[in-house]
Parts: C-alpha cells; sequence; structure tokens
C-alpha cells in the first residue's frame, strides 16, 4: 500500500505503548495528540492479564489516559465468541489468569476443570505441568479449542518472557488440533476496533512490534501497517512467509512526524 490516507490508529499495547511499567518513546505525546486533533484510535491487544478497566488505570499511571471505550481486549472478543456458540451456564475450561477468568464468568459460562465444552487458553504466568494435562484431556474428548491470545512472546519491562502461544501450541502439538484464535492474527480483534471508530479498513493504520499477530491482522483487514521496531520482532527471528510491513518506526516519535507530514 502506498500513500494511505491514515484517517484512523489502531495500536498494539504491548511493547508499542509501554514495556511493563515503562511508557514507550512519543506514546503520550502521540495519544494526547490524536485526542487533541479528534482522530480516532483504538487500543486493541491479545493480552488477556488485564480487563479493559484495569488496562486504563495501568495507562493513567504512565502518564496515558484514555477512555475505557477505546480498549478493546482479546478476552472480550472470546466472551463474545462463547456467548454466540456454546448455551448459557457451559463449562469451560480457562489457561489464564484471573482477569480472563472473571471476563468468561461475567459470560455466563462456569469455569472449571472437568466436563467442558471449551478450553480457552490465554497468558497464564503460573502455568503448569497438571493445567496442561486438564486442558490436553478435555480437548481429545472434543472440547473446542479457542486461543485468546496466540503471542509467541511478551515483552516486559524484566526482557521478553514465553507469551500465551507457547501453551497453545504445546497443547496443539498434544492433540493434533489447531484452535480457532480471538486475537491477532485473526480479524475479529480489529474489525471490532474499526467498527466501533466507524473507520474502513483502508483508512486504518494498524500499529504493532510482532510480524506474526501485529502486522498480519492488519495485513489480513487491508489495513495500513505500521512496525515498532525493538520490540518482540527484534529478538525472534522472522518466518520465511512473514508479512511486510508497509512501514517501519524506531518508535512513535517517528510515527507521529510521519502522520503529522502527511496532515
Amino acid at each position: 500500500m502506498t500513500s494511505p490516507r491514515v484517517a484512523g490508529f489502531l495500536f498494539d499495547m504491548d511493547g508499542v505503548l509501554y514495556r511493563g511499567n515503562r511508557p514507550l518513546p512519543g506514546a503520550r505525546a502521540m495519544l494526547n495528540a490524536l485526542q487533541h486533533r479528534g482522530i480516532p484510535f483504538a487500543l486493541v491487544t491479545n493480552n488477556t492479564t488485564r480487563t479493559p478497566r484495569q488496562y486504563v488505570r495501568h495507562l493513567a499511571s504512565l502518564g496515558m489516559r484514555v477512555p475505557v471505550s477505546r480498549i478493546i481486549t482479546s478476552s472480550m472478543i472470546t466472551a463474545e465468541h462463547l456467548r454466540k456458540t456454546l448455551k448459557p451456564g457451559a463449562r469451560v475450561l480457562v489457561i489464564g489468569e484471573l482477569a480472563l477468568r472473571r471476563t468468561v464468568a461475567r459470560a455466563g459460562f462456569v469455569v472449571a476443570w472437568e466436563n467442558v465444552a471449551a478450553v480457552v487458553v490465554g497468558l497464564d504466568r503460573r502455568l503448569t505441568y497438571r493445567k496442561l494435562t486438564r486442558a490436553t484431556e478435555a480437548l481429545v474428548r472434543g472440547a473446542a479449542f479457542i486461543a485468546a491470545n496466540p503471542d509467541p512472546l511478551l515483552p516486559t519491562a524484566h526482557g521478553i518472557i514465553p507469551g500465551a502461544g507457547a501453551a497453545v501450541e504445546a497443547l496443539a502439538y498434544a492433540t493434533g488440533r489447531r484452535p480457532l484464535v480471538m486475537g491477532k492474527p485473526g480479524t475479529r480483534l480489529l474489525r471490532r476496533a474499526m467498527a466501533n471508530l466507524g473507520l474502513r479498513a483502508a483508512e486504518t493504520a494498524m500499529v504493532g512490534d510482532q510480524l506474526t499477530t501485529d502486522i498480519a491482522a492488519g495485513r489480513a483487514v487491508g489495513a495500513f501497517t505500521v512496525l515498532v521496531e525493538g520490540g518482540v520482532g527484534s529478538v525472534r527471528p522472522a518466518p520465511r512467509k512473514a508479512p511486510t510491513p508497509d512501514l517501519k518506526v524506531r518508535d512513535l516519535r517517528e510515527l507521529w512526524r510521519w502522520a503529522a507530514g502527511r496532515g
């Protein structure tokens, strides 16, 4: 895509706006500028460890004030899918942390370890072999396999750690099954965000730090794609068929200069 008319932005958060408890260069200034100018944007994340309101508080602690309506998580998309495909009160096995378990429970389902209709996998920093065993047993018996978050790695203030995708791939390898992906590189998250903002894909920029999730999702919906270098993509070799971003920037300071120069 060349010479796009970018009318709005979708931002990944981890590795783009912040790393752990440290805001990244240009993030506060760019979000402030977009809000001041009335340019639509949303924050779209695969990370299932916080609810949207918890993200609002985390961002505020870093000097970024964003309304909760601008935040869309893969947990939200997962809950919507479960409501469409399972009966109310169905039992769901969740590999994930409190925010994901609560989101599933509040959607009307029973979070359980046995006799489940679906297995949902998000980031779980207390993952155990026992949890993987329970999930494997459920999948072998035919439970639906849903990946809320397929990210292979997660950038933190202390370095890179295995992402939820590591657990997803362990279960896929063990069972010979592939999951239905709710987050990026699936398109549900981005399509929901664009619908909320009233944007068409051709006028939307997807900004992320991972080729195989952020950039792949942006390309899949037909958005202009921006890779922020120095994140996960800088430590993990790109697959042979990795998508190519339309633009590469060092950080959001460079992206804002690019965007402001076009306006």
